[in-house]
């Protein structure tokens, strides 16, 4: 594009022609929506957008992946490609390394974009209203493949032909026109889905993946030449059910039936499972499918790709065994500390006391590894789920009262829970129960703990609460070690903030953290 053709409108110009559409802030459009799901399917990418850029906002006519309806100018890679007006493409292979986008908080917080394509929808004036693009949260080719480039192009062209198309139903433009027009208009629709026909079946034949398609009601009507060439079939033997019975005999029925129920509901269908090859052996393919739906909400037709995951299930598999097994090793030198610690202080009786203490904070550890560590099948039931709620009930479990119930009662929002604060919470709580055990609340037979969590926006929060213990004059005149281990747990590792309160009626301790402290996933659950 020249210089002179950049610059032949100005942004006035822009705004009028995105006006003259008159689409911004319109409800989800199946056709729209199924553009946006084929882009990501074929880049392998988590973000999808038709991105249409008004004078203050970017607004999504359809998105995969955000869950958002828009965002600001600021904060937009397709503002910067109208912008800079340098080309109907731009490709950032990762926006840590561009100085246009380093700064991006899209970029250098969550979701953490990094890779980006995306084609200018221009109107046939050639004025752009915004971007037809995708996103990816891990760096990639400055450089488009091929198949992408003309998914791209071709993609960017139905947005820019179901805009057209909306805007003259609305003024009425099919109404007036002749038998003639109509007739000349049929016959170019005919030719443009038949080179779309043409278009898409070079892109699918070039992938790969495994492609096919089905109608409504779940009959196989095309595969493309990848999976001839993985399963060994005749062309056109594996059409309508012929494709079944090369599931692996294990996984029919579970493939069966999952296939059935998105049929029946128009979910999306995803499943792992193992197809025969062509040399007879059986290998692990991963099988996605999404709907393709009419302006009505209709399904025409089911999509779907087979991506052969065979080696990578290898890896993990390789990989869970040799975590098991570093995981054995670690909780066998839990044990040998702790041993080694016993044995010292028969050698030194006068260091017993010190010596039960370092071991109670070893066995802490060793109860936060064994809830985050892998698990077999068989050994998981054994420290339930995965969550904040489920680890301090096995951290807690010592302190009962005679009838077997917890003199710690928690209550409040759970929340995912990870490796990533188990040593720091274990060795909080340990401390606050030891120490109530001890001086406070739980050294009573009628004194109890109430421990509330709480979901706060951005941040989590913990209320340590003791009830009817010894009463408390004043904070202690000795910070102990203990205190000092808990402090660190919460603001040196966790980032957070701890206070305390020591009340007549008992100790109050507040644990105030980001909500993302507790899990690296919890960020990822919550982002746009």
């Amino acid at each position: 594009m020249t210089e002179r053709t950049r610059r032949s409108w100005t942004e006035a110009d822009r705004l009028a022609a995105l006006a003259a559409y008159d689409i911004l802030d319109t409800a989800r459009e199946p056709a729209f929506d199924g553009i946006a799901r084929l882009l990501a399917q074929i880049f392998d990418a988590p973000i999808a957008l038709v991105n249409l850029i008004d004078s203050d906002r970017a607004w999504f006519k359809a998105e995969v992946g955000t869950g958002m309806t828009g965002g600001t100018i600021e904060t937009s890679f397709c503002a910067v490609n109208i912008r800079e007006g340098e080309g109907d493409v731009m490709v950032v292979a990762d926006a840590t390394l561009d100085p246009r986008f380093a700064d991006n908080p899209f970029v250098s917080g969550e979701p953490g974009l990094r890779f980006y394509a995306g084609r200018l929808l221009r109107t046939p004036e050639g004025i752009p209203l915004g971007a037809l693009c995708v996103h990816d949260l891990k760096p990639r080719s400055d450089t488009l493949n091929p198949i992408q480039a003309s998914a791209l192009e071709v993609l960017a062209g139905q947005v820019m032909d179901q805009m057209e198309l909306r805007r003259a139903l609305r003024a009425g433009a099919l109404e007036i026109l002749s038998r003639q027009a109509v007739e000349t208009e049929l016959a170019a629709t005919i030719e443009a889905l038949a080179e779309s026909e043409q278009k898409f079946r070079v892109i699918t034949e070039s992938m790969p993946q495994m492609v096919w398609s089905t109608l409504p009601d779940g009959f196989h009507d095309y595969f493309n030449a990848r999976w001839y060439e993985f399963t060994g079939m005749e062309e056109g033997a594996s059409d309508g059910d012929g494709w079944a019975g090369m599931f692996h005999a294990d996984d029919q029925d579970r493939a069966r039936e999952l296939w059935q129920h998105c049929l029946a509901t128009g979910e999306p269908y995803e499943i792992e499972y193992r197809l025969r090859h062509a040399s007879g052996t059986y290998r692990w393919v991963l099988g996605r499918a999404r709907p393709i739906r009419d302006a009505s909400g209709r399904i025409i037709r089911w999509f779907g790709t087979c991506t052969d995951i065979d080696e990578l299930k290898r890896l993990q598999d390789g990989k869970d065994l040799l975590s098991q097994e570093l995981s054995h090793r670690i909780k066998n030198i839990f044990a040998v500390v702790s041993a080694l610690i016993a044995l010292s202080a028969r050698e030194f009786p006068e260091a017993q006391p010190f010596a039960k203490a370092v071991r109670d904070r070893v066995s802490a550890l060793a109860r936060a590894h064994e809830f985050v560590r892998p698990h077999t099948e068989a050994s998981r039931p054994s420290v339930g789920s995965m969550t904040l709620h489920a680890f301090l009930d096995a951290l807690f479990r010592p302190y009962t009262d005679d009838a077997g119930r917890s003199r710690i009662i928690l209550q409040g929002d759970d929340a995912v829970f990870d490796d990533q604060a188990a040593t720091s919470v274990a060795l909080l709580f340990h401390e606050l129960a030891t120490n109530a055990a001890k001086y406070g609340a739980l050294s009573l037979p009628g004194g109890g703990v109430e421990l509330t969590t709480q979901s706060v926006g951005d941040r989590f929060v913990l209320t340590w609460d003791e009830r009817d213990g010894p009463g408390i004059d004043g904070p202690p005149t000795r910070t102990g070690f203990g205190s000092s281990l808990a402090t660190v747990s919460v603001e040196g590792q966790l980032g957070g903030r701890l206070e305390r309160s020591w009340r007549p009626g008992g100790l109050l301790v507040v644990a105030d953290l980001p909500a993302t402290a507790l899990s690296r996933r919890r960020a990822a659950l919550k982002a746009v």
